[in-house]
């Protein structure tokens, strides 16, 4: 690599007094989000080594205090006098905001991460922080505080190392949840393995009461991941088509396989970074595979003269694919900055999938056959899903169509002060029904099990009774004709008993608005009520209890003695209706999860939701076995 990176590429764009008053303009919130981008912040930069062809391996260690400690074997940060502030140039990344060797384009071709505000935050935002640089044969060694300087940068030692080491405290005056979560790290670092080819991360949590080691290293970079996200599907052929290239400084890599499901899993990423709502890059992808596998239909006689183009959507049905380019400086737009908006990025990924792919077909003759036949499927398929889906698109009563007929309505208009109780049983709804109040709160009760959607194609789905009442009772409408503005309530509860049983229902339902209203979820629309476990009463006296833990609070406040009756309820079919209000549905009262996801891991919850409702057992008893040990009042 011939570009330099000295003390000078370390360019000055402002000061860092904002930060720590403001620190959700950097960071995106103080929540527990907040507190894992402070690490993703600091393995991005060296990620950035990585892609430079300079670092193969990084170690992130969840300190017995909480602390992380970050290790790179790259070149280590610049220690040399930069000429612009008269500071040392590690200094200067970690006490001035947008200072780094990402801007000017002197460090680096590319990097990783959106903002480039990368260490001078983390330092900002940690109680303390010290930075080791391993370089020409010397050891430096810096500690800050609060974003303070502590020490001057001191040569502390001789090495035959290179490489940056990065260890900080997250400040508790600035964040509401100082703890890290294992599981959330250990998602983000696969990630970042898999979108960075031949790198070694090492994750270790070294916390006494659960220590853990994972390593993530995978040569065939996305071509692993989709490997891995298919893992516990049925590819219907064993080739990953893998498309790479670089054209008009765009870099693309795609990796694509198709599975006998009737889901699409595509994942878009920019420098390493997910793009929840896509972009240019993604549209240049499903372009690509629309024309080429049209083409190539028609060719072979797959589609005969007188029938319809597939669709993006025929094509896509069952496709797990990754779609990862680096650019030099990338454009994003939309509310939360989370979709590319560069024109170069569509027509390099256009350009290079259109090719590649056209020669992948070619050679390879019998996938090639396999995915048109799949597409044909999915086509016809698709016309029939369009015929129900029609019958299920809430009309207004000019065109004759009215609500479902179980569904026990609200009188109030506004959606904003409106909810909709979902209900398994008639006995359960009747006792809703009573108990609600009527202005606010409708009530749908569902006979039995939904349909799993995992297991269906959409045509299968809309036919089915129970699927068709929820989409006329919410109004908005599934897939591509989804509207939220329709929505016709601003809080959808679940409401099942409180057993295994009443969990998979909750799963079941749960899997059909994630797969065909996602942004329900995603915009907080959804909740799980939460009945109470156990009655109390003693003395004519009665207290709920909606965990054990709460039980034994509320018998060592009352006493345990024989006066106590104690019942633990089986349904919601077991209360009557005022009892179901106080304790269920009283808004003033009732405990209510939303039900939320973090689209930084789409992929990992597509893949959660594949492993437990999905078609193979072995995935899933493997999920159980792993999480057993976190499940709490499961009837036996």
């Amino acid at each position: 690599m011939s570009q330099e990176y000295g003390a000078d590429q370390i360019q000055i764009l402002e000061g860092l007094e904002a930060v720590r008053k403001r620190p959700g303009m950097y960071i995106g919130s103080t929540s527990i989000k907040g507190l894992h981008h402070l690490v993703y912040e600091i393995v991005d930069n060296a990620i950035d080594e990585a892609l430079a062809g300079f670092c193969n391996e990084i170690e992130v260690t969840i300190n017995e205090d909480n602390s992380i400690t970050v290790v790179d074997n790259g070149r280590g940060i610049p220690v040399g006098i930069n000429h612009k502030s008269g500071l040392p140039a590690v200094q200067v990344v970690f006490t001035i905001l947008h200072a780094g060797g990402k801007f000017g384009g002197g460090g680096y071709k590319v990097s990783g991460g959106l903002h480039g505000v990368g260490a001078s935050v983390v330092n900002a935002l940690s109680e303390w922080l010290e930075v080791t640089v391993h370089a020409d044969g010397k050891i430096y060694k810096q500690r800050y505080e609060r974003g303070k300087v502590m020490t001057p940068l001191e040569e502390v030692g001789v090495t035959d190392k290179s490489g940056t080491t990065v260890s900080f405290l997250p400040d508790k005056q600035i964040f509401e949840e100082t703890v890290f979560d294992y599981d959330t790290l250990r998602q983000r670092l696969r990630e970042m393995a898999f979108l960075t080819k031949g790198i070694k991360i090492v994750l270790d949590d070294i916390r006494p009461e659960d220590p853990k080691r994972r390593e993530f290293h995978y040569e065939g970079g996305i071509k692993e991941y989709v490997a891995y996200l298919n893992r516990h599907k049925d590819p219907i052929y064993d080739s990953i088509i893998y498309c790479e290239g670089e054209k008009n400084g765009v870099y693309v890599e795609v990796a694509m396989q198709h599975n006998s499901s009737y889901t699409e899993g595509c994942y878009s990423f920019v420098n390493n970074i997910t793009t929840p709502e896509g972009g240019t890059h993604l549209i240049g992808f499903k372009n690509a595979l629309t024309k080429t596998f049209n083409d190539y239909s028609r060719s072979q006689k797959y589609l005969k003269e007188n029938e319809q183009n597939l669709t993006g959507e025929d094509i896509r049905e069952g496709i797990s694919a990754i779609i990862s380019i680096k650019i030099a400086e990338p454009q994003f737009e939309g509310q939360t900055k989370q979709k590319l908006g560069n024109s170069e990025a569509r027509g390099a990924v256009e350009s290079i999938v259109s090719e590649q792919l056209t020669y992948f077909l070619e050679q390879n003759p019998s996938v090639s056959k396999m995915i048109c036949e799949k597409a044909v499927l999915a086509q016809r398929a698709r016309d029939a899903a369009r015929k129900a889906r029609d019958l299920t698109r809430r009309k207004t009563a000019l065109e004759g169509m009215s609500l479902p007929g179980k569904l026990a309505d609200c009188s109030d208009k506004n959606p904003e002060n409106c909810e909709i109780y979902i209900v398994e049983g008639d006995s359960a709804g009747g006792s809703a029904k009573t108990a609600r109040s009527r202005a606010t709160q409708a009530i749908l009760p569902l006979r039995g099990k939904i349909l799993n959607v995992e297991k269906a194609r959409l045509d299968k789905i809309l036919v089915n009774n129970e699927i068709k009442a929820m989409i006329t009772a919410f109004g908005t409408g599934i897939s591509d004709d989804f509207d939220i503005s329709k929505l016709r309530y601003h809080k959808i509860i679940i409401m099942t008993d409180a057993d295994v049983d009443g969990a998979h229902i909750s799963t079941l339902l749960l899997t059909f608005l994630y797969r065909f209203m996602p942004e329900l979820i995603k915009q907080g629309y959804v909740y799980l009520a939460q009945p109470p476990l156990y009655k109390v009463e003693k003395n004519k006296k009665e207290w709920y209890a909606y965990s054990d833990e709460e039980l034994n609070n509320i018998l060592v406040e009352i006493g345990r003695d024989t006066n106590n009756k104690i019942q633990r309820y089986k349904g919601l079919g077991e209360m009557d209706a005022e009892q179901l209000w106080e304790t269920t549905m009283d808004p003033e009262r009732r405990i209510l999860l939303r039900v939320t996801m973090d689209e930084e891991f789409e992929s990992e919850v597509d893949l959660t939701f594949t492993t437990l409702m999905g078609d193979k057992v072995e995935p899933r008893r493997e999920f159980i076995e792993e999480n057993a040990k976190y499940v709490r009042n499961l009837d036996i």
